[in-house]
């Protein structure tokens, strides 16, 4: 039996990695999926065929989901393309600066900030809103990043936007238990996906960046969707306001040598 038989998932940044993968895994699993991209209309497309490939229905939407009233958007044109929304997964989001605070302009910071918080906060807000009007329930799916908790200088804009993320899922997921709306978090640690794009291109990176890592390996967008698809599901029901790191480990070997 399919896990999201008759759900209707809205998937933000899945034109590619774990956004695709997620849309993908979802259709799999018997869901409908509202596919959403920025820039890469020909990812999205990529991902919609994918998803009809497993019989399921797929709309393409644009969004900017730092700007509010493009979230609004986006969930109106949504349902008017379905009756419901029963899944949210917040993947969108772009990479750090690579700049030490000192260095750093206040526009800078702020794009990473618009994107990466409010962003999160614009599309829960918005399915919250929805999911209350159906009577409740729901799952929230918010991709942040072992950054939430492991930081390194030179990634103070996205270090601390991971980390509200992280804080805005705790708070969230004390507020909708009533509700019966589930909200988690997967934090992901070096995945092949374009925000890796040296990782992807080059084996020797890959190497390199996988040392410190205790599987030595980097890992997939297709098993980080294998978690999505549990957070998604009924299997899920008494979690919430859990960050489940996938990094091989790389969380529990920082500080090793110390």
């Amino acid at each position: 039996m399919q896990k999201l038989n008759g759900k209707i998932a809205l998937i933000t940044g899945s034109d590619s990695g774990i956004g695709r993968a997620t849309a993908i895994a979802f259709a799999q699993e018997g869901a409908d999926v509202v596919i959403c991209y920025r820039s890469d209309m020909e990812g999205a497309q990529e991902t919609l065929r994918e998803v009809e490939n497993h019989n399921r229905k797929g709309v393409v939407l644009y969004v900017d989901i730092s700007d509010e009233q493009s979230v609004e958007q986006l969930f109106a044109q949504a349902l008017q393309e379905f009756d419901k929304i029963d899944i949210l997964v917040n993947n969108a989001a772009v990479n750090g600066s690579g700049m030490h605070v000192a260095d750093m302009d206040t526009e800078v910071f702020d794009r990473t900030m618009r994107t990466n918080v409010y962003g999160t906060f614009f599309c829960c807000r918005s399915f919250i809103r929805h999911r209350k009007q159906k009577g409740g329930k729901g799952k929230i799916i918010n991709v942040t990043s072992v950054h939430e908790e492991i930081v390194s200088a030179g990634t103070a804009d996205y270090c601390a936007s991971k980390g509200a993320v992280r804080n805005l899922t705790r708070t969230l997921a004390l507020e909708l238990a009533e509700d019966n709306i589930n909200v988690n978090n997967i934090a992901p640690g070096m995945i092949l996906t374009p925000m890796n794009q040296e990782a992807m291109n080059n084996e020797k990176v890959r190497e390199e960046k996988s040392q410190n890592i205790p599987m030595k390996r980097p890992g997939y967008p297709e098993e980080i969707a294998k978690l999505a698809v549990f957070l998604a599901s009924p299997d899920s029901e008494y979690v919430t306001g859990s960050s489940y790191f996938m990094d091989g480990g790389l969380s529990q070997y920082m500080g090793q040598g110390a």
